[in-house]
């Protein structure tokens, strides 16, 4: 068997969202961790892309 078929994903994604489920409060702070990462990483890059075009 291929190591990527689709039972294979639907049983990951499965266990994924059981894990998500039981421990929704972490996977919440996971998300919510990235997101901020994120926000923050894109408010950096275009400050200083502005700063560039601009002095």
């Amino acid at each position: 068997m291929p190591p990527h078929t689709p039972t294979r994903t639907r049983t990951r994604v499965k266990r994924i969202l059981r894990w998500a489920a039981r421990r929704r409060r972490t996977a919440t702070m996971h998300v919510l961790r990235g997101i901020c990462y994120g926000l923050g990483t894109t408010t950096v890059t275009l400050a200083s892309l502005w700063v560039q075009r601009h002095t």
